[in-house]
């Protein structure tokens, strides 16, 4: 299902159009006579809703990399495994030469090691990744939830005001004895 922000804007991930929500809601022109901001509520609802809709996206992005990565591992390890078993059988064909099985062995040894050492930086980066992803995404609904409870907080001051303001301006309040 492609939005109308899509066909606009093209934006490519959650984090940008939940930057722009908060840019829409932080540049906004407030109603005259009013601190209110006026916002597009139809914009914005369909901008989030599309930002928790290419969440999942990401995450399933994130997911294939942890795949690739367990993938990668277990091709790696077999590698390893058809070389050690390669250097059992040529060993046992040339008992004569240990120190062809001595190396075969080393350089399977170097294989497997090598294999953990990707798997071990391939798991970090991955975790890294989802890491500041999620950092990212944490720093942005906390700075959206802000510039609501602002919004909001200017929204209730304002009504509270009002009601002050029409109380105070009665010409007949105190006007006859019982009311005082």
């Amino acid at each position: 299902m492609t939005s109308l922000y899509d066909e606009h804007h093209s934006i490519n991930d959650s984090e940008t159009l939940l930057r722009r929500v908060i840019d829409i809601i932080a540049t906004a022109r407030t109603i005259p006579l009013s601190s209110s901001p006026m916002i597009n509520r139809d914009e914005i609802l369909e901008m989030l809703e599309e930002a928790l809709n290419r969440l999942p996206d990401e995450l399933r992005h994130a997911r294939w990399m942890l795949k690739e990565r367990d993938e990668f591992i277990t091709k790696t390890r077999r590698e390893a495994d058809d070389i050690l078993d390669a250097a059992r059988a040529q060993a046992e064909r040339m008992v004569q030469r240990t120190e062809v099985v001595r190396a075969a062995e080393q350089r399977a040894r170097q294989i497997s090691e090598a294999a953990d050492a990707d798997s071990r930086r391939l798991r970090h980066e991955t975790e890294d990744f989802l890491d500041q992803r999620l950092g990212s995404f944490e720093i942005l609904l906390d700075k959206l939830q802000k510039t609501v409870h602002a919004g909001r907080s200017r929204l209730s001051i304002g009504a509270h005001r009002e009601q002050e303001v029409v109380e105070e301006d009665d010409p007949t309040k105190g006007f006859f004895d019982q009311d005082r």
